[in-house]
């Protein structure tokens, strides 16, 4: 305990506010953890809606595996903003994506939340010092972004904002681990943060393709799907090109291919490939890697590709 606080791991209910597909994601994925779920949203049919989400994904969770004592049986909808943040002790706000909405809610949500309890904003890219603004304890304020649905997604960004207690964004980042997330906690704040700011390069590149007559709707998801996309599923962009580079690793790679970086391949403009820029990208892959060897990456490469391929035919013949 800090000051009233509860240690992450004795959370025991947790309130959503906001059950559209994000919070109602939350919601289940809070279930299948095992904790209480107290949810809140103004919009008409709401509770309907969100009781009918938690039961179609329900199975899915099942699947995955249900923490003890977890159970749909333990959401509750409240009457009010008030009612659901009294007995929280974690609060995951998932309004819609409007700043002024995201504003005025969070003061809200401050003014009627017991004070030790740290608040995260299920934000696509608005930055926690803009949304905390009105907020009179903005120290317990942190972005808490998840990728859509939460409930199967494990990553979980994590950032606070210029007024955010650091300690509060450590306990955020213990808490969502204890529920079950990946974090990506951030130093630094930026729109966006990293996955959506990485989508948005590829969504706008893909819609200046359509629109100049490059590539129809199918060729762009095609490419990713039977592409690029089954590499990114184990390793990511970056250890990807690392194998790229053969024996030689990112050093090779970027040595052999910065050169690309000039053509006009994107429409978004490039960083120049100083000597810098090369030597932090190779020191990150090698600090991420540690003392693995390029052909045990492309060996445990080629036996996920080979059992996903499989795993795609076998849904693609149901």
């Amino acid at each position: 305990m800090r000051g009233g606080r509860p240690a992450p791991e004795a959370v025991q209910t947790v309130a959503v506010v906001g059950t559209g597909v994000i919070g109602a994601g939350w919601a289940a994925h809070f279930l299948r953890m095992g904790y209480d779920v107290v949810a809140w949203d103004p919009g008409p049919g709401a509770a309907d809606r969100l009781t009918a989400h938690v039961e179609y994904a329900w199975p899915a969770l099942e699947r995955l595996g249900l923490r003890p004592a977890a159970s749909p049986d333990r959401l509750r909808f409240a009457g009010s903003l008030a009612e659901a943040a009294a007995d929280a002790q974690f609060v995951q706000e998932s309004a819609p994506e409007v700043l002024d909405v995201k504003i005025a809610l969070l003061a809200e949500i401050d003014a009627v939340t017991p004070p030790d309890v740290v608040i995260g904003s299920s934000t696509s890219g608005f930055m926690m010092s803009d949304m905390a603004a009105q907020t009179k304890a903005p120290g317990r304020f942190v972005v808490g972004h998840p990728f859509n649905p939460p409930y199967l997604i494990p990553l979980v960004e994590i950032v606070g904002g210029r007024a955010t207690d650091p300690v509060a964004v450590t306990w955020a980042e213990k808490f969502y681990t204890r529920a079950g997330k990946v974090c990506l906690t951030m130093h630094r704040e930026v729109p966006g943060f990293v996955g959506n700011r990485l989508q948005e390069a590829l969504w706008r590149e893909a819609l200046h393709m359509i629109n100049s007559g490059q590539a129809t709707v199918q060729q762009i998801d095609d490419s990713i799907t039977h592409g690029p996309g089954l590499r990114w599923a184990l390793m990511g962009p970056m250890l990807t090109f690392h194998l790229a580079g053969g024996q030689g690793g990112m050093a090779h790679m970027l040595d052999h291919f910065g050169p690309a970086l000039l053509q006009p391949w994107t429409r978004l403009s490039a960083p120049e490939l100083t000597p810098r820029l090369r030597d932090m990208v190779v020191a990150g892959v090698d600090e991420s890697i540690g003392d693995v060897t390029v052909r045990h990456l492309e060996r445990q490469r080629d036996d996920f590709l080979a059992d996903l391929l499989l795993l795609i035919e076998k849904h693609r013949r149901a």
